[in-house]
């Protein structure tokens, strides 16, 4: 099979849903441009701030993208590239899509409070409590398990001067190598904070201003490619938790909008190189994909719900909704702009999946390559652009694209890590703050709980604690399934908000239910697994804390769930009597 027809097809059918599905939705749900949004009505310069379309798209981008739409696809590649091409497609335009836009959507009309707040209004504060609850718990894990992928990146093996042993999610232990994407990482947040003064204080003109930005990118990669910051695992831990402390309760302004935009830039870049490797090698007749078409079972692990949760960003997320209705539905200038930034963004997510998957495609039967998916993915594309280049395995060899496109994934991981911790600090003020009211308006111990610097500080800690474990296998294994039963249940509280408005809903229906089965499934499956190891039943194998925090974590994760779903049936049950 075609690479290059692969890729055809799947930008033409992403890009057909984008037209007539995603207009269709906003006629459906009455999006409406004349109608001011929150970032003007709530207007407070530091959440609440009315954001240029495509600066807010770059920020949206970034966030939800991170390294999701990278790894899900090349870990679920032994399944065979026609389930996954066929998820990614059709997940990106009926559910991925069609989430984010509903979340981003109904929080516009919920003065961009996030989905608990779309909750309350729709199910109940008691609803609204358990959904915030549940929602922390995914932002804990998305913080500790980010938290590993940018230590782990920036980490060069050096501990009070002393070479150890590195630890490199990429799987290349190239010292020089993390050095170098820790500096330039660094580097971005610096023009990150520039940009933003320029423009928002200086009231310098996008245009200009972005090709300055650009220009800066180019600099600093290069910089970075031969400056290097040589720390430890541990450091870059307390590091992160420190920066994104300091990110949360910024203005989105100074940081969160400027490092976010100007880092979209990184990504474009690197699905132009993609598209270019892709489509330039497929003439040349050296390159096939050497995946399986199909495949049912690959190990322990059935087709049905594995690859369902374990190819998310591509497809669907529910991180994504936390991010529509936390932070770009505050910096949303026009409702005009809620399609192509809250559905276009997914669409465009959709398409670099399809061309993490081709990568990895290409080179599957290949012997020595890394082993995570991020290593594969940059190697996958540094071998084709090679061979259009006609010097192949020269570039490889050198490193340089392998090591800009590395460079590009660490990047996002950062991005997606700083907005959720933002988010978290959102809804942990929202839990213990009444609606109409500010934390200011409170007391005692519920006004504690309620500043944003303490909410911020106890979920830092606790998911940075998290992270200072480099072998976080137990919460990976975790996160996938908490993420996409997070998407079942934002879909479920969009659709019992648009029914109770008396908008049309059912195209929530199969989507919310598939994913409800397939995430439940999961993480029933992996409590049983985990119970076996703790039994003893597994032979040769000693339980570890591991084992217990998976099932302690995936019990209570099934118990919220479960109880949010019986309060969703009950609501939507009502409308329809209605």
């Amino acid at each position: 099979m075609s690479a290059l027809l692969i890729l055809v097809v799947g930008l033409v059918l992403l890009a057909l849903g984008y037209v007539f599905y995603g207009g269709w939705l906003a006629k459906q749900w009455g999006v409406d441009p004349n109608r001011e949004t929150p970032a003007h009505t709530s207007y407070d310069g530091k959440d609440f701030v009315p954001a240029n379309p495509a600066v807010l798209m770059g920020h949206h981008f970034s966030s939800i993208a991170g390294a999701g739409p990278i790894n899900g696809p090349i870990l679920a590649s032994p399944f065979g590239w026609l389930p996954v091409f066929l998820w990614i497609v059709l997940g990106g335009i009926f559910f991925g899509a069609m989430h984010d836009f509903g979340a981003l959507f109904s929080s516009i009309r919920h003065n961009g409070g996030s989905i608990g707040e779309v909750i309350r209004d729709s199910m109940g504060v008691k609803a609204q409590r358990l959904f915030t609850i549940f929602a922390l718990l995914v932002l804990i894990l998305v913080i500790a398990s980010f938290t590993n992928v940018v230590a782990s990146t920036f980490a060069s093996g050096f501990t009070d001067g002393a070479r150890t042993a590195p630890v490199i999610t990429t799987g290349v232990e190239n010292v020089s190598g993390t050095a170098s994407t820790a500096t330039t990482s660094l580097l971005f947040i610096l023009i990150a904070f520039i940009f933003g003064f320029f423009v928002y204080r200086k009231n310098a003109k996008i245009g200009p201003a972005t090709i300055v930005g650009i220009i800066g990118i180019i600099v600093i990669v290069f910089a970075g490619l031969n400056l290097g910051i040589n720390m430890s695992y541990k450091f870059w831990v307390f590091f992160i938790a420190i920066y994104v402390t300091l990110a949360s309760m910024l203005p989105v302004w100074m940081l969160l909008q400027p490092r976010d935009y100007l880092s979209s830039f990184l990504l474009y870049a690197m699905m132009i190189l993609a598209l270019f490797s892709i489509v330039g090698s497929a003439f040349t007749g050296k390159v096939n994909v050497e995946l399986p078409v199909f495949v049912w079972k690959n190990g322990a692990n059935y087709l049905f719900p594995t690859l369902f949760i374990t190819v998310a960003c591509g497809a669907v997320s529910g991180f994504h909704s936390l991010i529509g209705s936390g932070t770009t539905s505050k910096q949303l200038n026009s409702e005009k702009d809620a399609k192509v930034i809250g559905y276009g963004a997914m669409i465009v997510e959709s398409a670099l999946a399809i061309m993490a998957l081709l990568a990895i495609a290409v080179i599957a039967k290949k012997d020595g390559l890394p082993a995570a998916p991020a290593a594969k993915f940059a190697a996958g594309l540094a071998t084709m652009f090679s061979i259009v280049t006609g010097k192949d395995g020269s570039l490889v060899t050198s490193g340089v694209v392998y090591n800009l496109l590395t460079l590009a994934v660490s990047v996002f991981a950062l991005t997606s890590l700083d907005s959720g911790c933002r988010l978290a600090r959102y809804m942990f003020g929202e839990l213990f703050t009444p609606e109409g009211k500010t934390y200011e308006d409170l007391t005692g111990v519920r006004k504690f709980f309620a500043t944003p610097i303490v909410g911020t500080l106890i979920l830092v800690i606790i998911g940075c604690g998290l992270g200072l474990n480099p072998d976080l296998k137990a919460i990976w294994g975790v996160f996938g399934a908490a993420n996409q039963l997070l998407a079942g249940l934002a879909m479920l509280a969009v659709a019992a908000w648009l029914g109770q408005i008396g908008k049309n809903n059912k195209m929530f229906f199969f989507p919310m239910i598939f994913m409800l089965c397939a995430t439940l499934t999961s993480l029933v499956l992996t409590v049983i697994a985990n119970f076996k190891k703790i039994a003893g039943m597994v032979p040769d194998y000693t339980a570890n804390w591991g084992d217990w925090y998976t099932v302690i974590w995936s019990l209570g994760l099934i118990v919220l769930a479960v109880i949010l779903v019986i309060t969703g049936i009950k609501t939507l049950g009502k409308e329809k009597k209605a």
